[in-house]
């Protein structure tokens, strides 16, 4: 009988450790790339498969092999963090180091990507051998914070999109959040941290969704009634994290050791947190040095050449962190607790002087999520007693705004272990009190055990609200705060609205009773200075209460002088309701964007923009939308002109720039923002919500071999224009002077994804400038500027094309995108393999394989020229096989297994062994389950 693939670890483990091989690995050259990293001071010399009940040690050669398979309890960890790419978590990385140092705090890090999408610094390679690269570079990184255990859910990052809806659709989100909520209950952790979930201006829709898959989760993890899959066939067990952090913090902070305690929020209403990046860590450096060095780690993304953080602590600042939502007593907001280094943490992983013991568990809720003046909620107050200690002389003081009201039970001044209490609550709110602003709700938890704070905000709301209609992102955000209840997360973004310079939009305002009763009045909307309204009021109603209606003005540009773009070009305005309670205010802001019209125009495209080519008014693209400054207007500025002519768009520029970027190789003409190059984004309808039903060319004014290339990028077909645009057409002519160039490019509005609307195109012409020869940019410019512009349509410029119609016959519904879909497989990254058989953490967030469905590495060894590596299997299955020593990567191989027994997989080895050489399998067993193993000989051969 073959002996079970359950190994018992020695303390000189002959596996090699994953830091060492991830450091080999990444400084090889080979095209794959990886590193192998993972700790073994987590590992437990016995293992269990709660899946099949105990297994025998798994048996060794005699002194000649160490196997160790991914079977076995799960790493415990006490922090997760949540985000899209590698490198996402790169700014809380002095917090994660300090937490681990001071408070013994083991962090794992879900990254949903990696990273394939972006660009590289560093090298040639892409989609999946890049995401190994961006894997490794993760663990070296994150390893500076002392964190080892990445788990990668091998989704798509498939192009820059502000779009969660996109990104939502593309990474299948039912299916990802059941990854993420199997690694929660595998893992434990007590502290969920995320990203900002809202799609505030320039937020990439990844990082958005992510951090609603955490707050999701949050939720999921705890429930055995979702995914009960997990449970009942996979043995897994529900896990309540305890609390959620997103690391977004909106308001204002300082520098220097106070840092934590000079947080003010813009709502005073949340619960906020800083840790100061001036503490020391072991070496001696400050955490913030740690962390830049970690960052430096991602040079495929540019960041080695970042600057050294400052050495005068007084200008380290801190980390910033905002709660979410918490299920366990926190220190009250202010106190010396709240403002401590473990701020964020008390209560779940650590217990301050004098705070209630650590497993008590506290929640308030109100039913409603927001209250009318004068208007009464009914709400819980939740308290669970520690699992092995009763809490005794048990009080619940309320801490409300003045005025505010509480009538409530009482709670018992004795909870035993374990128990739970609810009381019941009715709030009221007084008649003057303040709308259109939150208040908090807080409880005083006080014990012979100690003192803790619960509490909950909710909105003050008068009986009738309005708001000008939401943009799409924003109306799917909101309607998600609903459907997930963290009503706490409505509001968070800004309501804009765009309008051309010059030109006139409809506004249309959604009206809300949120009363109990029927409400009719009027509507204003006072436009701001340079603006007209007509009419100026509106009627509604009769509403039925919590009934909706819509009602439309017309607002006019009448001041075509007013700037337009970032910063300076949103204008602030006011919607006031009548109800019967009296009247609401609720500021509301326009966003104004430039616009032109193009006339009919033939130019000759030779790279040189002749008079009477291009008959309409420059336009200037000079202003900054992100990155450095512009030294002066001979380091980066422009002008730009557009005509048509029959079917073709014809987009002329001239940029002036002193100093060249990178030459890249014609075969590497893409992902142009590495380099010098002018993006031409085009909406045909101006109506898009997301760049997939818009085309973006990139022109490289330049190439190692000289001639100008083009591409498409982040649009609705990316890639060599050759391809994507054969239509397009384009010349460039330096300057001769630095990187400058004229480039005129045609394009044929048949390539467009749609038919053009005349009268709203939606355009804008944004060059991109590198003064380096590392393959990153400092500086983009453009004609309408805002942060994360080239992934928001709607804040392009307008154009109309007067006198021009599309074709009969020619669609307006845009044509369904091209969107790259390759990501690598953790299956064939031997880091993440290796990882799993230290942390017993099945690979991609899917379930594990077992004994009856898995199959192993029995063994390996040398022959000439290969290596034979023996793999058992107790089912049909595939195996992926990697061969690696302190250099790299040796081998690999991937072959389908047929059914039960061995099978010996031949692994061609490129070079001699460097050290012990380690073999890693990652088995692709029946649905979607996987197992990881590895063998690695105790002493090296000669």
């Amino acid at each position: 009988m073959a002996p079970h693939p359950a190994g018992r670890r020695r303390g000189r483990a002959a596996l090699t450790t994953l830091a060492a091989v991830t450091a080999a690995l990444t400084a090889g050259t080979t095209a794959i790339g990886s590193a192998v990293a993972a700790p073994s001071d987590d590992h437990a010399d016995a293992r269990s498969d709660a899946r099949n009940g105990s297994l025998q040690a798994f048996a060794r050669g005699p002194g000649q092999q160490v196997r160790d398979t991914s079977i076995g309890t799960p790493v415990d960890l006490g922090l997760l963090y949540i985000g899209a790419h590698p490198d996402d978590e790169a700014g809380t990385l002095s917090t994660l180091g300090l937490w681990r140092q001071r408070y013994g705090v083991k962090s794992g890090v879900v990254t949903v990507t990696r990273g394939e999408g972006g660009g590289n610094a560093a090298g040639p390679e892409e989609g999946p051998a890049l995401g190994l690269l961006r894997e490794a570079e993760e663990r070296r990184a994150v390893g500076k914070a002392g964190i080892t255990n990445v788990y990668n859910l091998d989704k798509v990052d498939f192009y820059y999109t502000v779009s969660e809806p996109l990104t939502r659709k593309v990474w299948g989100h039912d299916d990802t959040l059941a990854r993420t909520v199997r690694i929660i209950r595998q893992t434990r952790p007590e502290v969920l941290m995320t990203m900002d979930p809202a799609p505030s201006p320039g937020n990439h829709g990844n990082h958005q969704e992510a951090a609603r898959l955490a707050v999701e989760a949050y939720r999921a993890a705890g429930d055995p009634a979702r995914f009960p899959e997990q449970i009942t066939t996979e043995g897994l067990k529900p896990w309540a994290p305890s609390r959620l952090l997103t690391r977004s913090f909106a308001g204002t902070s300082s520098t220097g050791p106070t840092c934590g305690s000079t947080l003010v929020p813009r709502d005073a209403t949340r619960d906020v947190y800083g840790v100061w990046g001036g503490e020391r860590a072991p070496d001696g450096r400050t955490w913030a040095a740690v962390e830049r060095e970690a960052q430096r780690q991602y040079v495929t993304q540019g960041w080695a050449g970042f600057p050294d953080v400052p050495t005068d602590p007084t200008k380290i600042g801190c980390d910033t962190m905002t709660q979410i939502e918490s299920r366990v007593p926190i220190p009250e907001p202010g106190s010396a607790a709240a403002t401590a280094a473990d701020g964020a943490i008390a209560g779940a992983l650590t217990r301050p002087a004098g705070a209630l013991p650590l497993g008590t568990g506290a929640v308030l809720t109100t039913d409603q999520a927001y209250i009318q003046p004068g208007g009464r909620v009914t709400g819980t107050l939740t308290v669970t007693a520690p699992a092995a200690q009763a809490l005794t002389g048990l009080q619940a003081q309320p801490t409300l705004p003045d005025g505010w009201t509480v009538q409530a039970g009482t709670l018992p001044t004795r909870l035993a272990a374990g128990r739970t209490a609810q009381v019941r609550f009715t709030l009221t709110a007084p008649s003057g009190a303040a709308t259109g602003a939150r208040s908090r709700l807080a409880v005083r938890l006080t014990s012979a055990q100690g003192s803790g704070y619960v509490d909950r905000s909710i909105l003050v709301a008068p009986a009738v609200t309005a708001h000008q209609q939401w943009l799409p992102q924003v109306e799917q955000f909101e309607a998600w705060t609903r459907d997930v209840q963290v009503p706490q997360l409505s509001g968070t973004v800004a309501p804009v609205l765009t309008v051309a310079s010059g030109g006139r939009r409809d506004i249309p305002v959604v009206v809300t009773n949120s009363s109990g009763s029927t409400q009719s009045g009027q509507v204003t909307l006072k436009p701001p200075a340079g603006f007209s309204v007509a009419p100026a009021s509106r009627a509604y109603g009769p509403l039925a209460p919590g009934a909706s209606a819509t009602v439309t003005f017309t607002v006019t540009n009448t001041e075509a002088t007013l700037k337009t773009g970032a910063p300076g070009g949103d204008y602030a305005y006011t919607l006031e309701t009548t109800s019967s309670t009296g009247t609401a205010s609720t500021p509301q802001a326009l966003e104004l964007v430039p616009q032109t019209v193009a006339p009919r125009a033939k130019p000759t495209l030779d790279g040189v923009v002749s008079a009477g080519e291009y008959p309409g008014a420059a336009l200037d693209i000079s202003r900054v939308w992100e990155g450095a400054a512009c030294d002066s207007a001979a380091d980066c500025s422009g002008q730009a002109w557009v005509s048509w002519d029959d079917d073709t768009l014809y987009v002329a520029a001239t940029v002036v720039d002193d100093t060249k970027g990178t030459a890249l190789a014609t075969n590497d003409c893409k992902r142009h923002w590495r380099t010098d190059s002018l993006e031409i984004a085009i909406d045909p309808r101006g109506t898009s919500e997301n760049t997939s039903t818009t085309f973006k060319a990139a022109i490289l004014p330049f190439t190692a071999e000289g001639p100008a290339c083009a591409l498409r990028d982040a649009d609705n077909h990316q890639g060599p224009a050759a391809q994507t645009a054969p239509g397009m057409r384009w010349a460039v002519k330096p300057s001769g002077v630095g990187g400058g160039y004229t480039a005129e490019v045609a394009i044929p509005m048949s390539e467009l994804p749609a038919a053009v609307d005349p009268a709203h195109l939606g355009l804008n012409i944004l060059p991109y400038d590198s003064d380096t020869q590392d393959k990153t940019g400092q500086t983009r410019i453009g004609w309408s500027v805002w942060g994360g512009v080239q992934g928001d349509p709607y804040r392009w410029g307008q154009v109309r094309l007067d006198g021009y119609t599309p074709p009969a016959g020619r669609s307006t519904t845009p044509t369904e995108p091209v969107i790259p879909l390759e990501a690598l497989s953790s299956l064939d990254s031997p880091q993440s393999v290796a990882q799993a058989v230290v942390d017993n953490v099945a690979l991609a967030g899917g379930p594990s394989a077992t004994l009856r469905t898995g199959g192993w590495i029995e063994s390996v060894r040398p022959a000439y020229g290969e290596a034979v590596v023996t793999v058992r299997a107790a089912r049909a299955g595939v195996a992926h096989v990697s061969l690696m020593d302190a250099s790299g990567v040796l081998g690999r191989r991937t072959v389908e297994v047929p059914g039960r027994g061995t099978l010996a997989v031949r692994v061609p080895v490129t070079r001699p062994s460097v050290g012990t050489p380690t073999a890693l399998v990652g088995w692709d067993g029946p649905g979607d389950t996987t197992l990881s193993s590895s063998v690695t000989p105790s002493r090296p051969r000669r």
